[in-house]
């Protein structure tokens, strides 16, 4: 390694290390962090000018360091610390969420202590020591957001954050009391008990007023991000080489697509279907033999080869701890890099009248949610053993979510669902969905389209559940870019996968699958350059954000 290379590592470890102590939390899956003992968020007037401060440091010690002498891996890690950076700014200065969206505060007081009960129990005095220290700290983080949101709060966020509070601070002391039991059986003390119990107590006379602050507030701040913010993520911070424009068109095909292909599927002739599952512990226990199943079926197909002591994917029911709070985020747990070697885990609640969309089919087959949740926690396992530890951290969900979904349609064109039609033509119609997300994404940050009329439109053209697509609508008006990662994402899998084909007469699948899982963090017009190349994506990036390219 050059001394220009081993200092541009050097400000990738630093800038990951900062991230970790500096990233807003969230309640998807894959941008999760694991936070040090001890830490709480902090959102200050003073820590948001800090981390502003920090920002223009590293991109300025980013921009003097020339790697265009480098060998492509090494100019590749470059651009992918310029795609981080870039998301940073995102954050901060353009979506602004911590300026313009309510439930961002709720999110920053609870989902520390929401990740912390995702981890598999026994719970250790340090994972009780830090869920009471957060939920302690929730009024101040509250509080910071009063302060933050005056005169910029936008309306819609503030009407979807109220809907989340009028039950938020009594789902607290639900859950900490169910984990009191709990602890209580592994054998800590009343006092223990007793301080997490006052914890949680403040934490919900924290939601409650905060709740009535926001009640009372006049919100009349932009919810919509624009163009041109939304350019600067499509193309600086996800690094894509198709236009807006383009990203509908590509979508728009692949609705139709998936409309023939739900057609076709429809068709099928019926023998030998598996028998649903007709409780919880039934499906639990189907999904521990069809994890295996799923690996012994790569292995067979030839399809990707997974190390045998690679972690597993692993299922239990919905503790009562977090039952409550299960609106805050996916329920299930991935791990992290901090925790290589245990089981991620996948909570499930029993089935029941009214389910959403996904959770229907997947009560009817659980495999559902092999083909796409499991992929996340497998992929970026693979990941944490990267031999270059730039890779081992995740940078951006779109290529993360295009493989998971290139495998939903992978093992659905492969047999795995065979014995099971109507999983074959829920993923074909799940298909539509993310096809439809793209445009309705899109159309939000723009703002041609209001939470309600995309709500309408997905409701009506999957179609899907009301409620589930309303919470879809409005999850993706407050987090531009994340619906039309499935659908961006997938698109790019492919055109690399026909490219490297294309250009060898040996091409190995199950080799590409094992490269493109490992070196799944990265944008995919990076590993597109790496592997063959072909810059042509990366440059088509450059010249969409209408700016030049960034240094290494």
């Amino acid at each position: 390694m050059t001394e220009t290379a081993k200092t541009h590592a050097e400000l990738a470890a630093e800038f990951r290390d900062w991230r970790t102590l500096t990233q807003p939390d969230d309640g998807d899956d894959v941008p999760r962090v694991d936070r040090p003992h001890g830490w709480v968020a902090d959102w200050s007037a003073d820590a948001v000018a800090a981390r502003r401060a920090a920002l223009a440091d590293f991109t300025k010690r980013h921009e003097a360091i020339d790697l265009s002498g480098e060998p492509v891996d090494v100019q590749v890690d470059g651009r992918l610390l310029g795609s981080a950076l870039a998301r940073v700014h995102w954050e901060l200065d353009l979506l602004r969420r911590w300026q313009r969206n309510p439930g961002f505060y709720v999110e920053q007081a609870l989902l520390h202590v929401f990740n912390l009960l995702l981890m598999a129990p026994p719970f250790s005095r340090e994972r009780v020591a830090d869920i009471v220290r957060n939920l302690r700290h929730a009024p101040v983080i509250l509080d910071q957001g009063r302060e933050n949101l005056a005169g910029h709060a936008a309306a819609p966020f503030a009407e979807l954050t109220l809907q989340g509070l009028s039950t938020a601070g009594a789902d607290v002391e639900r859950a900490m009391a169910a984990l009191a039991t709990v602890l209580t059986a592994e054998g800590f003390a009343e006092p223990d008990t007793a301080e997490l119990l006052a914890a949680a107590g403040e934490a919900a006379r924290g939601l409650d007023a905060f709740r009535d602050w926001l009640g009372s507030q006049t919100c009349d701040g932009d919810a919509v991000v624009g163009p041109e913010a939304m350019r600067f993520f499509l193309h600086r911070v996800a690094l894509l080489p198709y236009s807006a424009d383009q990203l509908r068109d590509l979508a728009r095909e692949e609705f139709n697509r998936a409309i023939a292909a739900e057609a076709i599927l429809q068709r099928r002739v019926r023998h030998g279907e598996r028998v649903p599952p007709k409780d919880l512990p039934e499906i639990i226990e189907r999904l521990r033999d069809d994890e295996l199943a799923v690996r012994r079926f790569y292995a067979d197909q030839d399809l990707l080869r997974l190390p045998d002591d690679l972690r597993h994917y692993t299922f239990a029911a919905m503790p009562p701890y977090l039952a409550p709070l299960s609106w805050l985020g996916v329920t299930h747990d991935i791990g992290s890099i901090v925790r290589p070697t245990e089981d991620a885990v996948c909570y499930m609640k029993p089935p029941s009248d009214g389910m959403s969309y996904f959770a229907r089919a997947k009560a009817r087959d659980p495999r559902i949610g092999l083909t796409h949740e499991a992929v996340h926690a497998l992929q970026a396992a693979l990941s944490w053993r990267h031999p270059n530890p730039v890779r081992r951290h995740f940078y951006d969900s779109i290529p993360n979510e295009g493989i998971a979904f290139y495998n939903e349609e992978l093992m659905l064109q492969a047999g795995f669902l065979d014995d099971m039609p109507d999983s074959a033509v829920f993923i074909a119609n799940s298909m539509r969905l993310r096809a439809l997300r793209v445009e309705v994404d899109i159309r939000l940050a723009v703002g041609t389209l209001t939470i309600d009329e995309a709500a309408d439109h997905l409701a009506e053209i999957v179609p899907m559940d009301r409620p589930t697509a309303w919470q879809e609508a409005a999850f993706f008006a407050g987090t531009p870019g994340q619906g039309l990662s499935y659908q961006a994402g997938k698109a790019q899998v492919l055109a690399l996968l026909a490219a490297c084909a294309r250009q060898s007469v040996h091409f190995d699948l199950r080799e590409f699958h094992e490269r493109l899982w490992l070196d799944g963090n990265v944008p995919l017009a990076l590993l597109r350059w790496e592997l063959l190349g072909l810059d042509d994506h990366i440059s088509q990036a450059d010249r969409l954000a209408g700016v030049e390219p960034a240094p290494g």
